[in-house]
This record gives C-alpha cells, sequence and structure tokens, in this order.
C-alpha cells in the first residue's frame, strides 16, 4: 500500500454540515496540488478536498504520467500510476476517515485522463467524475460496467490539444460502459470557460446533492 508521503497534496477536510461526496482534484500538466483549489471552492463548497500534485516531471512540469508525445502515453507508465494514485486516495480516506468510494474525481486536461483511467481500471475508487478537456487513456480490452456512475464530459469546440474526434470517443467509451454520461460542448479552448463552470456545478447539484436529499426524504 502506498503511504500519503509518497505525494505532495493538499486536504482540506468538510465543513458542517458536510456535502454528501468530497472532491479529488486533478491538475493539468504543469500544475500543482493547489492550482484547482479556487475551482473545488467553487463548485461544492464545504465539500471535503483531496488535491495531490503528479510525481511525473516533464520538463520539470508536474504531470500524472508520462507521455511519448502529445497525445500519445505511455502506457506501462500510466497503469503503474493509476495504481498508485487508487492507492493514494485509499490511504487519504482512512487517515482521514472518509467515507471510502465518496470522492468525486475533478480532473483537468492530464489529470481528466488519469482520472478516466481510474474510472477504467478501479471504478470503485470514485464516486463519479468531471473530465475536463479529456481524451481517451486506452481502449479498454474487455468491457467494463460503470452500472450508471455520474460523469461529466466537457469539452471545448475550439480545443487546439483535444480534437472533436478524441473527445467524442472518450464520451463513446463510457455510454458503452454504461455510465450516466452527461457531454457539454463550450465555445472555448483547451482553458475552461464561465460556462464550463455553470455546467459543472448544475452537474454535481443534480448528480449528488439532490440524489441525496431524495434519498433522505425517502
Amino acid at each position: 500500500m502506498i503511504s500519503l508521503k509518497e505525494f505532495a497534496y493538499v486536504f482540506e477536510p468538510a465543513g458542517l454540515p458536510a456535502p454528501p461526496v468530497g472532491l479529488l482534484l486533478l491538475h493539468g500538466t504543469g500544475g500543482d496540488e493547489r492550482d484547482l483549489l479556487p475551482l473545488g471552492h467553487s463548485l461544492l463548497p464545504g465539500a471535503a478536498i483531496l488535491s495531490p500534485r503528479g510525481k511525473v516531471l516533464e520538463r520539470g512540469m508536474p504531470r500524472f504520467f508520462r507521455r511519448l508525445e502529445e497525445g500519445v502515453f505511455d502506457q506501462e507508465d500510466l497503469a503503474l500510476r493509476t495504481r498508485e494514485l487508487a492507492h493514494f486516495v485509499r490511504a487519504a480516506e482512512k487517515e482521514y476517515s472518509l467515507t471510502p468510494g465518496h470522492m468525486v474525481a475533478v480532473g483537468f486536461s492530464n489529470g481528466a485522463n488519469i482520472a478516466a483511467s481510474m474510472l477504467m481500471t478501479d471504478p470503485e475508487v470514485l464516486a463519479g467524475a468531471a473530465l475536463m478537456r479529456g481524451m481517451p487513456p486506452f481502449v479498454p480490452a474487455r468491457p467494463w460496467n460503470l452500472n450508471h456512475k455520474p460523469v461529466l464530459i466537457l469539452s471545448g469546440n475550439n480545443d487546439p490539444i483535444v480534437g472533436r474526434d478524441q473527445a467524442n470517443q472518450l464520451a463513446n467509451l463510457f455510454r458503452k460502459a454504461n455510465a450516466n454520461l452527461t457531454v457539454h460542448w463550450s465555445e472555448a479552448g483547451h482553458n475552461l470557460s464561465e460556462d464550463d463552470l455553470h455546467v459543472a456545478r448544475d452537474w454535481i447539484t443534480s448528480s449528488f446533492l439532490n440524489q441525496a436529499n431524495h434519498s433522505q426524504k425517502e
């Protein structure tokens, strides 16, 4: 089992009352553990936040796994780093007394790609994921079933890094996996827009907060 000390990270405990899910924030290339904190605070105020820094360096820029060139991933390293990150999340759940499997990944670019990889290989570690400007990390050799786990894909019509075909391929992978999938295209490039943020907030509310309230009433 991996030690929490193997990652640089930020943990923020949930407020009171605590939302039903926490957020696992996964930055893009060149980011760090503090990059997405404002996004997390905006998407789900009061949520427990776990935000690690990627352990791989590319020309001094942190990433979550190696790539051979832009858009071409080192599959052996991706598999290793995905397992490490899943172990890290489980170790943090134990350390901070978090409910297992109740973290929602919010990943941007490289962070979205490793979040997608986690859903493909170890889906029980996450309650769902918002994949922002992601592409398929790989194509699974065998079918897998997410059993209606909520997944949001946010893509940009003018993204010079993630093409429309790649974004659609990612969406199709999750459709075939029986995810409760929401796909949104914004008039933006690779960077996030205000439109993306509004959609992500609404998705978290409808997928996790409203669902929890409905369960309590029942």
